[in-house]
């Protein structure tokens, strides 16, 4: 396999402090996890994380806010941390993951210097009840037809793992198709004790066939990214994500979970005879 890898980093810039109940998310303040919450990071350590993610060869840097959607001192926040970051890793291609967006306010992310936006649909229309009830899916779909409508890149993709079947899975990919995005995150569910979830049930050989699954769903895609529980999903056979289709990761911690250290992705990248993609094409 000769395509390069493009490495994401996420910065949790705002944790813990949602309302809804999403019963996959313990940045819920519903469930009461045990993790840390607060409302806007210090910006000093915001553009630390920045210049860390770059020296560590990530090319994405995503912004994420743990709301349902964005408000006028949520926006501004993102747009102040977008020009904080851009003046010490110009070279980073900003993501902006706020929840529900309209097109006005995806213009001013985007003219703060936001390339892209994250909004995951997460499972399929049908089976999103299960696992919401505070908003519903079509919300989310509409979110990402604003994205497109903004002229941002769309990033959108979904959870694996929550109790969904095989039918819901093909949904999922099928409303993420119509939605053409250029990334598409794969997340596999990390259960946490406060959660009401059952732990994901899906074997490793099963998660590499979702992934293979999303890629012929999605051949448009320039990018199937394997996210959230990518550690705790394959452990020692993280290094195979890329012959079944995966040609991006998130490298560092993710929201409120850590991930491993950034030196042993890029040690496992090298030992495959791949490279880091330095550009976005």
């Amino acid at each position: 396999m000769s395509e390069k890898i493009f490495l994401c980093s996420i910065c949790n810039i705002n944790s813990g402090t949602c309302l809804e109940d999403c019963k996959f998310c313990s940045q819920s303040v519903r469930y009461k996890a045990d993790i840390e919450r607060y409302k806007q990071k210090d910006m000093e350590l915001i553009k630390k994380e920045a210049i860390n993610a770059r020296d560590n060869g990530a090319l994405g840097f995503c912004l994420v806010t743990a709301d349902k959607g964005l408000n006028d001192k949520t926006l501004d926040f993102v747009c102040r941390v977008a020009k904080e970051v851009q003046s010490v890793a110009p070279e980073l291609r900003l993501i902006a993951c706020n929840g529900t967006a309209s097109v006005e306010q995806l213009l001013v992310l985007k003219e703060a210097g936001i390339k892209a936006y994250n909004h995951n649909l997460e499972t399929s229309e049908a089976f999103y009840p299960k696992i919401c009830t505070t908003h519903p899916w079509s919300e989310r779909y509409e979110t990402c037809q604003n994205v497109n409508k903004a002229g941002l890149v769309l990033i959108s993709g979904g959870i694996f793992g929550l109790g969904e079947s095989q039918e819901d899975r093909e949904s999922m990919l099928a409303s993420l198709a119509s939605l053409n995005p250029t990334s598409v995150p794969i997340n596999f569910y990390h259960h946490n004790e406060a959660l009401e979830l059952e732990p994901n049930s899906l074997t490793v050989d099963e998660a590499f066939s979702l992934i293979e699954l999303t890629r012929k769903r999605l051949p448009n895609a320039q990018r199937i990214m394997v996210a959230g529980g990518r550690e705790l999903m394959f452990g020692e056979r993280q290094n195979e994500i890329f012959e079944h289709g995966a040609n991006s990761i998130v490298i560092g911690n993710y929201l409120t979970t850590s991930g491993r250290a950034m030196n042993k992705d890029l040690d496992m990248i090298k030992s495959l005879n791949l490279e880091v993609a330095t550009k976005v094409h």
